[in-house]
């Protein structure tokens, strides 16, 4: 069994693959999945190069390394199993996906339509057949310092939680961690958290920004205050 490479208070965090790590899991502990996984299109994470749309201003950044695994087809079936599943990036692999809810992350302010790639993003959640929207007052301003290519705010991550209905006391799996921000709006949500991510450097930011979160004091199991 291989042990976390960071615990505290409900949290384990795992650096490496998933195939690797998840043999060490419980998996009947893990009440959801909630994740935004690679979507095999290969993205160029250099976003400098583009003008940004009416505004003719590129808003990019040029980031130094491309997201692990995204040069490969997706397969979201290793995940459907779970009792609740939010998996973002749904367009990109929707033939491989069951019959459920649509969640739209509306990210731009109707003034900044088509200024700058997409103006939402979509997200598949196991169970139903609804579509719901989030918008945050604060707009792309709402992610804040952006660490990661790809990085949402821990708003929507909330939400996501709360739509997913993870019991009070649940464990939130994200097998795609990233920079954290599932982990932190678990921390906020009250739910304990299991992260794995592959990318050393980004792993090393998930810590930093989910033990922040954790020296606050959040207690797992109360109310959300979302």
């Amino acid at each position: 069994m291989r042990a976390p490479d960071y615990e505290r208070d409900g949290v384990r965090l795992y650096c490496g693959r998933n195939e690797d790590v998840l043999p060490s899991l419980n998996i009947a502990e893990i009440d959801a999945v909630i994740s935004d996984p690679p979507y095999g299109m290969d993205w160029d994470t250099d976003t400098t190069r583009f003008s940004g749309g009416e505004q003719g201003v590129s808003r990019g950044k040029e980031w130094e390394t491309r997201i692990a695994s995204d040069d490969e087809p997706f397969d979201p079936s290793p995940w459907l199993a779970f009792p609740r599943v939010v998996l973002f990036g749904c367009n990109h692999f929707a033939a491989r996906l069951p019959v459920g809810t649509t969640l739209v992350w509306i990210k731009r302010n109707d003034a900044a339509f088509g200024t700058f790639l997409s103006d939402a993003e979509l997200a598949w959640m196991s169970g139903g057949y609804g579509v719901y929207c989030f918008r945050d007052a604060g707009g792309n301003a709402a992610v804040g310092e952006k660490v990661h290519p790809t990085q949402k705010p821990v708003a929507l991550m909330r939400w996501c939680i709360g739509k997913a209905k993870v019991p009070t006391w649940g464990t939130i799996l994200d097998p795609y961690m990233g920079s954290g921000t599932t982990g932190v709006a678990a921390v906020r949500e009250g739910r304990r958290f299991i992260g794995i991510e592959v990318d050393e450097r980004y792993f090393n930011v998930a810590v930093r920004r989910i033990d922040a979160e954790l020296a606050q004091g959040k207690l797992f199991g109360t109310a959300s205050d979302a």
